[in-house]
């Protein structure tokens, strides 16, 4: 019946409409503009499909009904009013006037196209050009108009009437709208508008959303960015524009609040500086960073929810924190990995309080070895005194990064040693707070974490603890409606209970993902039956030491290897294993870079698309393999994992993946023995089976006689304990679904 409706309300429309033109003579010197117009009808016409003066291109029958009736009927009345209404007194302003609707439907049509705009606008576009075409002529400014539309279709009107009165006014209102929108491109884009009056206001948003890109631009006093920069009367900029002119400026952008307030000064923090290299203190300066952290985190957290303006981005507190914790601490305890004397591998952290130690272990997380990570961890609790208690800790730093801290204890063993320091309650306390609040987050890196760290413990009655955490959380949201949660919670607890292979849990059914626990070779195979590997090789001095291993590895009775001037070609005799991989040439001189693009074209031109990818290198490589790599990947092996952010971008590029990686630098030692036990498998198999694979592996290491290799071997992580990045496959396949 409400279909009826609508196609009897399109009917009587399209009638009057055309009773309408049938009425109106148009003189023939302006026939042609009309035309013009009813040409774009007819594009509009066929866009769904059908030629019935309708535009249904929306599942909804009553947005159908309303984009029909402004494409056509109204637009067919505009056109008669245009020629008989008396207020357009020439032919000029009647012809402008249809010129107007002609570029309000093509400009319109364009953007739709190129899916830049909603088609739901569409009416609310054309009540607003009636309007200002209908508007007397003392007020023909398009400016008012637009005041109050969104930016797209303020921007879009603002462009269709570049002759009216009003265009710069209006030009002025859509760029304050995209600014509103993009804070982050106003000094980018503000060269245009510098001499108007908001400008000044526009510097001071873009220094609070990003203080070190206006200090870039503050460096230049003779650019026009960099004369307004310094003219402004903003107290925030004025003091930025203070520090583009002050030697090594960056050291005092995480300070910036402090600077403002008063609270500390320029020349303080020049005390820990110096001139960057000749007098600078770096566990002062580190200090400093710290005490400053502590403090802007408990604004953040506060009842004013006050969020510093050198807290985030490039050159902010944590970006500064994180590098300084790794260039002065991390680095040098990693550097010294084989020395046995801890009073000397463990040197550089010795000046560091609790926690100091604290903010270098959660910012290094991607960075720290097991070693230095386990060593440090001991260092945290003599700092705490002989009965150290890990909530005083806690508190102390207002639970600043605490599930990263949680996340890493876990991962290293050391959760039961972390919870055992404080009393019953607080440990329990601290494990609800560990899993509570995860879809407030605009990040899933808390999800993951909380993923990550259910995989590495082993303490049955912790394990209990925070899946029932999951499930009355799943609850709470599943009251409060909450689907962000819902999804978040649900997916938690059925990955955290298919571990338990007892409770029989399909995440194939529940998640839409396949099989965590094994890899069916014909997922693996091409159309002609190839099994197709790539793997990436880095030109340092790892890279030239381990090729030649990589290489040996590969038995003459069951290999054939075949040397390229880029790459090798290594082939099954027995079956159709073809595996891919670059030579490490020198990378100072591009060539492994080079040479990676050149079989990259290779592949890509023969067909041959790698369902294995094995990145064989430093996590700071990473992102050129993932770059590259193939997006049929099923199987992902990783020389270093890079935490959350890399396991990502995997995923974004090989949904289906199964990644294997390490907490630390792979060691090669490790690599070839997981590489090798893949192709056997592959070779006299039909499927690899993880759990089995590593069972026989841990065999293997258990017994190996090298400390360091039995100790690394234990930082690898199989795909069905990889929890978080089967938790970011599980939760992209299902909102994809919603």
């Amino acid at each position: 019946m409400k279909l009826q409706l609508i196609i009897i309300l399109l009917f009587l429309g399209n009638f009057k409409a055309f009773a309408a033109m049938d009425t109106v003579r148009i003189p023939v010197y302006r026939q042609f503009f009309h035309d013009k117009i009813n040409d774009e009808q007819l594009q509009y016409d066929k866009m769904d499909g059908r030629i019935d003066k309708a535009f249904n291109i929306t599942s909804n029958d009553e947005v159908n009904l309303k984009l029909s009736d402004a494409v056509f009927r109204k637009i067919d009345e505009l056109q008669d009013w245009i020629e008989v209404d008396s207020s357009l007194s020439t032919s000029n302003y009647k012809i402008k006037s249809l010129g107007y609707l002609e570029n309000a439907l093509h400009s319109f049509r364009i953007s739709y196209n190129k899916k830049e705009i909603q088609p739901a606008v569409f009416p609310i576009m054309m009540d607003q050009i009636e309007s200002i075409i209908k508007a007397p002529a003392t007020e023909k400014s398009v400016a008012p108009f637009i005041v109050d539309l969104p930016y797209g279709i303020a921007k879009m009107i603002a462009n269709i009437f570049t002759d009216n009165i009003g265009y710069k006014d209006a030009q002025n209102i859509v760029y304050l709208k995209f600014c509103q929108l993009h804070p982050d491109e106003i000094l980018k884009t503000i060269r245009p508008f510098i001499k108007e009056s908001f400008a000044d206001s526009l510097i001071g948003i873009a220094c609070y959303k990003n203080p070190a890109q206006l200090y870039t631009y503050a460096q230049s006093t003779i650019t026009p960015e960099g004369k307004l920069i310094h003219s402004s009367t903003n107290p925030s900029v004025m003091a930025v524009a203070k520090l583009s002119q002050t030697p090594n400026a960056l050291f005092y952008f995480p300070f910036l609040d402090d600077i403002l307030s008063g609270k500390n000064s320029v020349e303080n923090i020049q005390k820990f500086v110096g001139d960057g290299e000749i007098g600078y203190d770096s566990v002062g300066y580190f200090r400093l960073l710290v005490k400053t952290e502590i403090a802007y985190y408990n604004r953040m957290i506060g009842p004013a929810r006050d969020t510093p303006i050198a807290m985030f981005g490039t050159n902010g507190l944590r970006d500064v924190l994180k590098n300084r914790a790794i260039r002065h601490f991390i680095t040098p305890i990693n550097t010294l990995h084989n020395e046995n004397n801890l009073s000397i591998r463990m040197h550089a952290i010795d000046p560091l309080t609790a926690e100091e130690l604290y903010y270098m272990l959660v910012l290094g997380e991607n960075d720290i070895y097991t070693s230095s990570y386990k060593h440090s961890f001991n260092r945290l609790l003599q700092l705490m005194g002989s009965k150290p208690q890990f909530d005083s800790l806690l508190l102390n730093v207002r639970f600043d990064y605490f599930k990263k801290f949680i996340k890493m204890a876990a991962n290293y063993n050391k959760l039961d040693t972390l919870l055992k320091s404080m009393s019953t309650k607080s440990s329990e306390a601290l494990m609800k707070a560990f899993v509570a609040n995860l879809d407030k987050s605009n990040s899933l890196e808390d999800v993951t974490d909380v993923a990550d760290s259910y995989s590495s413990i082993n303490n049955k009655k912790l394990l209990l603890t925070i899946l029932d955490n999951v499930k009355e959380n799943e609850e709470q949201c599943i009251n409060d409606n909450n689907e962000k949660g819902k999804v978040i919670y649900g997916l938690l607890k059925n990955i955290f209970l298919s571990s338990d292979t007892a409770a029989h849990i399909d995440l194939k059914a529940i998640a839409g993902i396949p099989s965590i626990y094994e890899v069916d070779k014909k997922t693996l195979q091409d159309d002609s039956g190839r099994v197709i590997q790539q793997v990436f090789f880095y030109g340092d001095e790892d890279g030239k030491v381990y090729f030649p291993l990589f290489l040996n590895s590969f038995s003459a009775k069951e290999w054939k290897i075949t040397r390229k001037q880029e790459w090798v070609e290594i082939k099954s005799i027995k079956d159709k294993i073809w595996i891919f991989a670059n030579q490490p040439l020198d990378y100072d001189a591009n060539l492994d870079d080079s040479a990676q693009v050149h079989l990259n074209d290779y592949l890509e031109e023969n067909n041959l698309y790698p369902s294995v990818v094995i990145h064989r290198g430093h996590s700071y490589w990473l992102p050129g393999t993932i770059s590259r790599m193939s997006p049929n990947a099923k199987i992902v092996i990783l020389g270093s994992c890079g935490g959350y952010k890399n396991l990502n971008k995997i995923l974004e590029v090989s949904p289906d993946a199964h990644i294997i990686s390490t907490k630390e630098i792979g060691a090669g030692d490790i690599n070839r023995p997981i590489l090798n036990s893949i192709n056997q498998t592959l070779l006299y198999n039909n499927k690899i089976v993880w759990k089995d694979m590593w069972s026989s592996l841990n065999t293997l290491f258990a017994h190996d006689k090298n400390k360091n290799i039995r100790e690394s071997w234990d930082n690898y992580i199989p795909p069905y304990r990889n929890l978080g990045a089967i938790f970011i496959k599980a939760y992209n396949n299902k909102m994809g679904s919603f």
